[in-house]
């Protein structure tokens, strides 16, 4: 863990998810701080994955799961013909873009698991062949789904970083702390 998320206000479960889910964000962001399009969207690894790739991979996989619990369309499907997009920048798209959609998308994440009457509500997850039949997850389940989903990418951006330019995540939380301190 590299910055604190600060305890819940009493009996404020929703607060907390919601913290860890924003401190996870904020891993990934701060792993494309100062970067330009161009060195964000580089793979220094044998892998396929880029920080812009997981910048914009995150944000769509968020933005699916919250539309899936609110029982509406993602705003962008993906299928095996399209699936790769989700981990590149195509045509038009930047690091910027992609940053400010994710931002948008967090919010609308954080009022709709404000207003949904209880954590323990259910939602019905997709036809797909990876869930069980008929399944169902709660709005609990899917707060701890993007934790780890999330953090997951952000330990990947924490290596392709490192692997760009030397810089850790500490340095990065700090470059960030400057940088609003300034503002």
């Amino acid at each position: 863990m590299v910055t604190h998320v600060p305890a819940e206000a009493h009996g404020d479960e929703r607060g907390a998810l919601l913290s860890f889910i924003a401190e996870q964000r904020g891993g990934v962001r701060r792993a494309v701080l100062g970067l330009t399009d161009e060195q964000a969207g580089s793979r220094p690894s044998a892998s396929e994955l880029s920080l812009a790739g997981l910048v914009k991979h995150v944000a769509e996989v968020e933005q699916m799961w919250v539309s899936l619990a609110k029982g509406e369309p993602p705003a962008i499907v993906r299928d095996r013909t399209n699936w790769h997009e989700c981990f590149q920048l195509v045509e038009g798209e930047t690091v910027a873009s992609q940053l400010a959609y994710w931002e948008k998308v967090a919010a609308e994440t954080e009022a709709y698991i404000r207003s949904v009457p209880s954590l323990d509500d259910t939602f019905a997850l997709p036809a797909q062949p990876w869930f069980p039949p008929d399944g169902r997850v709660s709005h609990r389940w899917l707060c701890l789904h993007l934790i780890r989903e999330t953090a997951r990418h952000a330990g990947h951006a924490d290596i392709i970083r490192e692997s760009l330019d030397g810089r850790t995540a500490f340095e990065l939380v700090a470059e960030e702390q400057r940088v609003v301190a300034e503002a």
